[in-house]
């Protein structure tokens, strides 16, 4: 395993396991998958504390509103879409548009107050996912995260585009994603295995991003990635790269591959992580992959395993990851007296990130 140099563990701040109460509000965060939005439908959102309505108009572009009337502040999300640009209040009929201004009063002498309006967000479309900005700030298209492996892949390689939500801090599960020696114990056979435990482990920060590598050598491939390759060497070489992109978005690079050779020589697939803040205690989580290197040619044997390769990545992320996480977050609210966790040489990647993330907060809220 490659040490990380001391000052990366002990550091002259202290590690905290949460950075306290705040987000990063002058970003993007994904609200849904494209998918998710389809004509006539309203998808309720909570993002950061706040109501959300989300809709595709007419022309096919996706607005984003506050879903709390102005009236008597019902959900939007319970109405429905008039007129294929404009929200229709269930409770009352007031109709806002995508803009968050009201623009019919059926009431009275039909009159619309200056204060009939909701609040809008910017909200665009790439990379299959619909991403909305919750700052005061001008949106700035060009801060997406790159996820272009995305775009343009045969379907068949690319697993279902999922999401499931985790009643715990996002902070907690970027520390999950970027401990990649978890895997060998939590997902022990399908994500990793005892041979994985001993690897090298590198951190590199690549502008505001950090980068956190392990690779792993004469292994036995783990079960996953065993699938991929017919006929596998019963030995190889494990490779595994998380990239953190702020605030909470991440993009993984696994796979297996004959010992000693290259990487890309190998097989495995892209992995994409995108955390949405609910609140304090709860984040919305978007996740699909993406196979590289295929080596299967069959149509039907890559359907099969498409199929497979979801269902094993949402059984890990719910059934293994989840209930750990949520475990953590109950374990700190529990805590009578402030915590200070102890840090190893595998925590270099979480220190690293939230130092970053930390001068991001500071520097928005002055």
């Amino acid at each position: 395993m490659t040490q990380p140099p001391p000052s990366e563990i002990s550091g002259s701040t202290p590690h905290q396991e949460l950075i306290g109460g705040a987000y990063l509000r002058n970003a993007w965060y994904v609200a849904a998958w494209s998918d998710d939005i389809g004509d006539g439908r309203l998808v309720a959102r909570t993002i950061m504390d706040e109501p959300i309505v989300l809709y595709r108009k007419a022309d096919g572009k996706v607005a984003a509103i506050e879903d709390r009337c102005a009236h008597r502040f019902a959900p939007l999300s319970m109405g429905k879409i008039v007129g294929g640009d404009r929200i229709q209040c269930a409770y009352h009929g007031l109709e806002f548009d995508g803009s968050g201004a009201c623009v019919r009063n059926p009431h009275g002498t039909r009159n619309i107050p200056s204060r009939a309006r909701v609040k809008s967000y910017p909200a665009i479309e790439k990379h299959k996912a619909i991403w909305i900005w919750m700052g005061d700030k001008p949106a700035d298209a060009g801060k997406v995260p790159d996820f272009s492996v995305l775009d343009n892949v045969p379907e068949v390689y690319t697993t279902k585009r999922d999401s499931i939500t985790i009643r715990a801090n996002y902070q907690l599960i970027i520390d999950n994603l970027l401990d990649l020696s978890h895997t060998s114990y939590l997902h022990d056979g399908i994500l990793g295995n005892a041979d994985t435990v001993e690897s090298d482990i590198t951190v590199e920060q690549d502008g505001d991003d950090v980068v956190v590598a392990r690779h792993a050598t004469n292994s036995a491939p783990p079960g996953m990635f065993a699938q991929f390759w017919p006929n596998h060497p019963p030995r190889v070489d494990k490779f595994t790269k998380m990239r953190w992109m702020a605030p909470s978005t991440l993009r993984l690079v696994t796979g297996i591959c004959k010992m000693s050779a290259p990487q890309e020589t190998g097989t495995g697939y892209h992995a994409i992580h995108m955390l949405t803040p609910e609140n304090e205690r709860s984040t919305l989580y978007h996740f699909t992959a993406v196979r590289f290197g295929v080596m299967t040619s069959d149509d039907n044997v890559n359907r099969d395993l498409q199929k497979k390769v979801a269902e094993m990545r949402r059984f890990a992320f719910a059934e293994q990851d989840a209930p750990m996480i949520e475990a953590q977050q109950r374990m700190i609210e529990s805590a009578t007296e402030p915590l200070d966790p102890l840090i190893l040489a595998i925590d270099v990647g979480p220190v690293r990130y939230k130092r970053i993330l930390g001068k991001m907060l500071e520097a928005e809220q002055r």
